[in-house]
């Protein structure tokens, strides 16, 4: 398996591979891979349904921090995928490394862990 640092990655990007965003919708975006070429597809709806994905450009498979990426990217390879790899860290690493993401402003995160990548409404 391929495995790439998010530096790696957003170079890649500038050269045309595509970051696949493989968080659930459930877990919302409030931060978001700001990369040339992005796309969203759940796990679970990249394994329920046959989902045809481009084969001209690298890969790059990505979540929270990096754990359901790399099942994604194991999928896929057993399903005949080569020009693929996992973003090591997910969207947490990439901004550790100061990369740019889309952050939605209008929603408010809280709660103890400080890596929760999803909104919580206040009571």
């Amino acid at each position: 398996m391929k495995n790439l640092s998010p530096h790696e990655a957003f170079e890649l990007c500038k050269n045309g591979a595509v970051i696949i965003d493989v968080r659930e919708e459930y877990m919302g975006y409030y931060k978001c891979f700001d990369a040339k070429n992005v796309m969203y597809c759940p796990l679970s709806k990249m394994i329920a349904e046959d989902i045809d994905f481009p084969d001209s450009e690298l890969l790059i498979f990505a979540d929270s921090v990096g754990l359901h990426s790399k099942e994604a990217v194991e999928f896929l390879a057993e399903n005949g995928y080569r020009n693929i790899a996992n973003l090591i860290g997910g969207i947490v690493e990439w901004e550790r490394d100061g990369l740019p993401l889309l952050v939605d402003k209008a929603q408010e995160l809280n709660g103890a862990c400080p890596c929760q990548l999803r909104t919580h409404k206040r009571e």
